[in-house]
C-alpha cells in the first residue's frame, strides 16, 4: 500500500460481515489505505470490555472482490480489535480510526454501552483521531447509502483539522432518505435514560431466565442535543471525552471532612 496516503483503521461491534462496516470500508477506501480489524461475531453492547482471561485469535481474510483493503477478523471485543491492530498488525499508528457504521442509535446515554463507540474511544486514548458512526436503523437490510456523504465529509474534516486532545466524535445519522436529511449539527449529549425491565420466563426444566427490555426516556427538552437533532432530521455530532473526571464536583468534594 502507498505510504503517501493516510492509514485508516476500520472496526465495529456488529461483526466484520455486517452491512454497516462494508459501507464504511467503501467510503474509507476513497480517503486512504484501509486496514479492517473487526470482531468475527456480533459484539453489540460490550462497552469497553477487553479479553484478559482467554486467548485471542486474529485471522487474515482474503479479499475477493478486488477492493484494496486488508482485513482481519478477531475473536475478541471491539476494544480488543483496536488494541491488537495497533500493537500487532499495523506497521505504524493509523492517521484515523473509524468505527461502525453501527446498526442502531448510539446517541445520548447509549454511548456508554456501545462497543462501536468504545472502539473509537480506545483509539482516542492512543492518540489516534477517531470517530464512531451509527445509523438509527437496527435492520440488517438498513439503507446506508444516505450515510456515505456525511461519513466522508466528517472523516475528511477530522483528517484535515485533527481533534482536540482527549476527544473523539460520536456521529449518529437519522433513518431518512438522502433528500430528507437537513445537514449536520454539533450537539451535546441529551440527558436521557432507559427505564429497564426484565421479562422473566421459565424454561422446560423449570429454571428461570430473563430477557432485558426497556423504554428509552428523554427528559431533555433542549434544542442543542443529539436527540433533538436526530428527531428533526439532522446528523448529530457529539464530541466525547474519555477523561471521566467530574471536574465541576471537585471543589465541593474538597469541602468534605475526608
Amino acid at each position: 500500500m502507498s505510504k503517501k496516503r493516510p492509514l485508516i483503521l476500520v472496526t465495529n461491534d456488529d461483526g466484520i460481515n455486517a452491512p454497516g462496516i462494508r459501507t464504511l470500508i467503501e467510503v474509507m477506501n476513497t480517503l486512504g489505505d484501509v486496514y479492517v480489524v473487526a470482531p468475527d461475531s456480533p459484539q453489540s453492547g460490550m462497552g469497553h470490555a477487553i479479553t484478559i482471561n482467554d486467548t485471542l485469535y486474529c485471522n487474515s481474510i482474503k479479499v475477493t472482490n478486488g477492493d484494496p483493503q486488508k482485513e482481519y477478523s478477531c475473536s475478541g471485543t471491539p476494544v480488543d480489535c483496536v488494541k491488537i491492530a495497533v500493537n500487532e498488525i499495523l506497521k505504524r499508528k493509523p492517521d484515523l480510526c473509524v468505527s461502525g457504521i453501527n446498526h442502531g442509535s448510539n446517541s445520548s446515554i447509549n454511548v456508554i454501552y456501545s462497543g462501536t463507540m468504545s472502539a473509537a474511544v480506545e483509539a482516542g486514548t492512543l492518540g489516534i483521531p477517531s470517530i464512531g458512526f451509527s445509523l438509527l436503523d437496527y435492520s440488517l437490510e438498513a439503507d446506508f447509502k444516505p450515510s456515505k456523504k456525511y461519513v466522508k465529509s466528517i472523516a475528511e474534516q477530522v483528517m484535515k483539522n485533527g481533534l482536540p486532545k482527549g476527544v473523539v466524535l460520536n456521529v449518529n445519522i437519522p433513518k431518512l432518505n438522502a433528500s430528507e436529511i437537513k445537514g449536520i449539527k454539533v450537539c451535546r449529549q441529551a440527558n436521557a435514560h432507559w427505564e429497564e425491565k426484565f421479562d422473566k420466563r421459565t424454561n422446560p426444566l423449570g429454571r428461570d431466565y430473563y430477557w432485558l427490555t426497556g423504554e428509552f426516556v428523554n427528559e431533555d427538552k433542549g434544542e442543542d442535543t443529539d436527540e433533538w437533532a436526530l428527531h428533526n432530521g439532522f446528523v448529530s455530532v457529539v464530541p466525547v471525552q474519555f477523561d471521566l473526571t467530574a471536574h465541576h464536583a471537585m471543589k465541593e468534594l474538597n469541602t468534605w471532612d475526608l
